[in-house]
């Protein structure tokens, strides 16, 4: 079975971060798992994000494997996009993609369109929800195509954060376990 070493979990929070009863924060004290933190988390600038990540992953002694929620998802998939170091990663957990690209979301998240639509270069499960506030159902499976993702319908579980009531998700957990464990 393959391991990953905890520091080498890099937790990925969307827009505004991820607060303590958030399910990548409790995985993060849980487990010793790694929080990407940003400079701005009210005003994500993409690049920067981008920026930040290369960095952190460039830190990382073996492949890392991301646990992305919201515009966290986003930013792997426009990282991969930039990077060269994509082989650095051996698997992304992502979850709850935001769309950035909805007319209500564009004026709050300049920099995020277009959203990159190319198959990542490494393994991936996306999880959505059927009534998440900042993605529709439609558009998560859309975006698990265009991204190669291993689509999982979590049901009406909202934005799969802490108002979702998942506590500390283990079923998440077992799918970021089944994507660690996973042979290339």
């Amino acid at each position: 079975m393959f391991h990953v070493k905890p520091h080498n979990v890099l937790i990925l929070p969307g827009w505004k971060d991820s607060g303590p009863d958030h399910w990548q924060s409790q995985w993060e004290t849980q487990h010793g798992y790694r929080r990407v933190d940003q400079h701005d988390w009210m005003r994500p600038r993409r690049g920067d994000w981008i920026a930040r990540l290369e960095e952190v992953l460039l830190t990382c002694d073996e492949p890392a494997v991301l646990v992305a929620h919201s515009l966290g998802c986003l930013h792997v998939v426009a990282w991969a996009a930039h990077s060269k170091n994509t082989t650095r990663v051996k698997a992304a957990l992502l979850v709850a993609p935001g769309d950035a690209e909805r007319e209500d979301m564009r004026p709050l998240l300049p920099s995020w369109s277009p959203i990159h639509m190319q198959t990542l270069p490494f393994a991936s499960v996306l999880v959505g929800s059927r009534n998440d506030p900042y993605c529709s159902y439609g558009r998560a499976e859309a975006f698990a195509a265009a991204w190669g993702s291993r689509f999982i319908d979590l049901g009406d579980r909202g934005h799969i954060n802490a108002e979702s009531g998942l506590a500390d998700w283990l079923e998440g957990q077992e799918l970021l376990n089944n994507l660690i464990a996973k042979k290339d």
